[in-house]
């Protein structure tokens, strides 16, 4: 007969467990005996061995009495159905494990691989990465709401930054946030800025400038974005506006 300190010894657990397991009903608590001490035998050692294993399996408390009363069909397929969920667990377990790698990765986390690697293209092309910073906010909205445009936009995006125009402006944008909001230069960057917009627009088409098809409430949340992180861009786009075009994230001819 043992004690409950070497009962919880044999079967691998806290004395602590064992009385749990009382509590919870799984284990009987025997009688005292003359000296005030419960004496254990060994099928409470079995038992034991038992709750643990479930236990420590993940199986609920009140499902491992369950399967402790079960017969053998049933503990078959009571051990099948917990190992499937086990099973789906390690999955999860799997893919967050996945998801935590790819944070060390930063813009993969969130990110289609198209859009990580245009913003890879923009940081080759020595763009700030405060822009860069906020192109990037803007494409998590956007590729969570139409992850199936995702491929076309950035295909559009990579083809425009082909001219040398667009490049120069993203540079000089880069420059003008250490600009204040009355500096002449963001009167220059507004013309050209305008006069790019126009001249694509007449060679290309209004719908080759604004082709996103965004609904407002987005567009209005990708602006804020871009407002919040680049304080001139909101002067910039007071200054184009004077120049027949409106708009940040969806440009359109005023």
């Amino acid at each position: 007969m043992l004690t409950i300190g070497e009962l919880a010894s044999y079967a691998g657990v806290t004395v602590r467990a064992v009385r749990h397991y009382h509590a919870k009903g799984l284990l009987p608590e025997p009688e005292r005996d003359h000296s005030g001490y419960r004496r254990y035998d060994a099928g409470a050692v079995v038992e034991l061995i038992k709750i643990r294993t479930l236990a420590d399996a993940g199986v609920p408390l009140a499902r491992v009495r369950e399967l402790l009363q079960a017969d053998q069909e049933e503990f078959t397929a009571a051990v099948a159905d917990i190992d499937e969920r086990l099973r789906a667990e390690i999955r999860q377990r799997q893919r967050s494990r996945e998801r935590i790698a790819r944070l060390a990765a930063g813009d993969n986390l969130v990110l289609p691989p198209e859009v990580v690697e245009f913003l890879d293209h923009l940081r080759a092309l020595g763009v700030d990465e405060r822009i860069i910073e906020v192109e990037r906010d803007g494409w998590i909205p956007l590729a969570a709401h139409s992850p199936e445009r995702v491929p076309e936009w950035t295909a559009r995006k990579r083809e425009q930054l082909a001219d040398p125009r667009l490049i120069d402006f993203y540079l000089t944008l880069g420059q003008a946030l250490d600009w204040t909001a009355d500096d002449p230069r963001l009167v220059e960057l507004a013309d050209d800025l305008a006069a790019y917009i126009t001249r694509m627009a007449d060679e290309q088409g209004e719908d080759y400038v604004d082709d996103t098809d965004i609904e407002p409430p987005l567009v209005a949340l990708m602006d804020t974005l871009a407002f919040d992180a680049l304080p001139p861009a909101r002067r910039l786009i007071e200054l184009l506006k004077k120049r027949g075009w409106t708009g940040w994230t969806k440009l359109k001819r005023v």
